[in-house]
């Protein structure tokens, strides 16, 4: 229970109090600020307390903003402020440096505008809520309370609550063809006590039933799939906006939600790869080319917004030019729709998994991924070499921690170092090199399962020590992560495929599987500023270089039906180690509360 203290003159036949209970609130009241100071030291540390003048006249909405947001150490609307355990002590110290007696009335006459103020002098993340159309204010005589009265009457307050449990930026499909009934979903599901992890489980155990059908290889099995991926999408929509809806934000979730779309679309994936190969079509390379494709493409998402996350400047002209179409109406949703977002993409995956093949699935999402990596990594050069802006240390370690580099990488970095001139292009070129001439190899030597390809992975790694030599602070330094994605992922896949025996290209599938979760768990623990997972972890999976050693050393020294087995091995041992220490962290109490807010693909 939190406690909600009630400070300043009386109000007779107000609903303050009520309302109050309604947000859980156990509430108090105090005469004056001494008293009101007295109170605070009695409520327990470790509990959310709110401060709330009896005068105050707003919406209910309102007030839940204020006061029970678990994201903010503090957060305030006129009339009401609250603080969690976190900001305490700040509000205990505001209330004792507020002086009594003579000529000091103005500061206690709204004692809640005096604490706000001086809680956001003291800078402890203060959140000041944005309001839009919903009220709150103190009124100090009866014409003003009339007036605000009139003002709460004129706003319907739960239609800006379903209104704004939508996600503001969204793709064309999800805004039209979910949101507008997935709101109502959202709401009964909270008049009804569920939570939003709960929705996300749902999410995901529909998910996993359509993969199951579409793994029957059945016409009926397919349909099926199609209607329950459209289901679990809509369910995906819906835990958001029931956290949004009810501001149940939490660590545990924030974890769920960064992971489970992705588990979804691949355990798809590798339904429809099992459902084709019982109708006698193995499209296991075309699977995990869609899985290595769509990852490639998020890579580039999260490297290219952490290099300009903090950048001191944006001169872009392309910048300029994409804010000028974004003035024109149909061009956002065009441009919206071209990048294919998850919501275009699941429609389109269903449809065509219940009117064709899994092999048009495939190639369908082979093509449309890859013109929208086109499009979207293009312009992203364009912006990074037309602005001129400085990339901070915390870019570069960002970028550096999605690099993902192992012990060999570090070994032969601080042998380069010093050696390249931070900002130039010569990181990308050694990360694109690194590559390209492992990949060259792999897919044109006709037997890459030798040792000279273990040499060539050597050389590979040498390139990738160079390119992490440097701080990762030039224009297009931001390629450095997803040039290392594609050349892991793609020799993993072309060894597998040149294998040729049964079970090797899905045994690659559940390596790569398990590979991208660990670089999906990095990105958003830096977006939680709790910077990347630590560092024994990363030198036990071996860093990206150190996991191609590995696989390109067992494709040398194995029979192909032994490759296998160890991919296998291999796969399983790598999703043990990253997935218990990834729910380790996201369990734990210093785990950032991290949503995916803004990511469109």
């Amino acid at each position: 229970m939190s406690t909600a203290i009630l400070t300043g003159p009386p109000v007779a036949g107000s609903p303050l109090e009520a309302d109050l209970r309604t947000l859980g609130f156990d509430v108090r009241t105090a005469d004056d600020a001494a008293s009101a100071a007295a109170l605070l030291a009695e409520v327990p540390a470790q509990e959310r307390v709110a401060l709330v003048d009896p005068r105050f006249v707003g919406h209910l909405h309102a007030l839940r903003l204020a006061l029970t947001d678990p994201r903010f150490p503090a957060a305030a609307v006129p009339g009401a402020l609250t603080a969690q355990a976190a900001a305490r002590p700040a509000l205990a110290r505001a209330a004792g440096r507020i002086p009594v007696g003579a000529g000091t009335a103005h500061l206690t006459d709204v004692l809640t505008e005096t604490l706000t103020d001086s809680l956001d002098r003291d800078d402890i993340g203060l959140h000041r809520v944005e309001l839009g159309s919903l009220v709150a204010t103190v009124a100090l005589t009866p014409a003003q309370r009339e007036e605000a009265r009139e003002a709460v009457a004129a706003v319907d307050d739960e239609a800006v609550r379903l209104r704004t449990a939508v996600k503001s930026r969204d793709g064309f499909f999800t805004t039209f063809c979910i949101s507008p009934y997935s709101r109502y979903l959202a709401r009964w599901c909270a008049r009804r006590g569920l939570t939003p992890n709960q929705v996300t489980t749902a999410s995901l155990l529909t998910a996993l039933i359509a993969a199951g059908g579409a793994a029957t290889g059945t016409r009926a099995g397919f349909v099926a799939a199609g209607v329950l991926l459209l289901l679990s999408f809509v369910l995906d929509c819906t835990d958001g906006q029931l956290a949004r809806y009810s501001l149940q934000y939490s660590t545990l979730g924030a974890w769920l939600d960064a992971t489970f779309d992705r588990a979804k679309e691949y355990a798809y994936y590798a339904g429809l790869a099992l459902g084709a190969a019982r109708g006698g079509d193995d499209v296991w390379a075309l699977a995990l080319g869609a899985m290595v494709l769509q990852t490639c493409r998020h890579v580039v998402d999260f490297a290219f917004n952490e290099a300009n996350h903090d950048a001191t400047g944006n001169t872009s002209p392309t910048a300029a030019l994409s804010d000028k179409l974004d003035s024109v109406g149909w061009t956002v949703w065009g441009r919206r729709m071209i990048v294919l977002p998850i919501g275009e993409r699941w429609a389109m995956i269903a449809v065509l998994t219940a009117a064709t093949t899994p092999r048009i699935v495939f190639y369908a999402l082979l093509i449309g991924c890859a013109l929208a990596a086109c499009y979207t990594t293009a312009g992203r050069v364009l912006r990074s070499l037309t602005r001129r802006a400085r990339r901070t240390d915390r870019a570069a370690r960002a970028l550096a921690d999605l690099a993902d580099s192992g012990p060999l990488a570090e070994l032969i970095a601080r042998g380069a170092h010093g050696r390249g001139r931070t900002g130039s292009f010569l990181a990308p070129a050694m990360a694109f090199l690194s590559a390209a001439v492992l990949l060259v190899w792999v897919i044109f030597e006709n037997d890459p399962a030798s040792w000279l390809t273990v040499g060539v992975a050597g050389c590979s790694a040498l390139l990738a020590g160079a390119a992490v030599s440097r701080p990762l602070k030039g224009a297009l330094d931001w390629l450095v992560p997803p040039f290392f994605r594609a050349g892991e992922y793609v020799t993993i896949l072309v060894l597998a495929a040149r294998a040729d025996v049964p079970g090797a290209l899905p045994a690659a599938f559940g390596l790569v599987a398990a590979v991208a979760y660990h670089h999906y768990d990095t990105v958003y623990r830096i977006r939680g500023g709790t910077g990347a997972p630590p560092r024994w972890l990363v030198r036990a999976t071996g860093g990206h270089e150190g996991r191609v050693l590995v696989v390109t050393v067992l494709a040398a020294a194995l029979s192909p039906e032994g490759f296998t087995i160890a991919l296998t091995a291999l796969a399983v041992v790598l999703a043990l180690l990253v997935l218990i220490e990834s729910i380790r962290f996201w369990v734990s109490s210093g785990a950032p509360a991290v949503h995916d807010e803004g990511e469109p693909a």
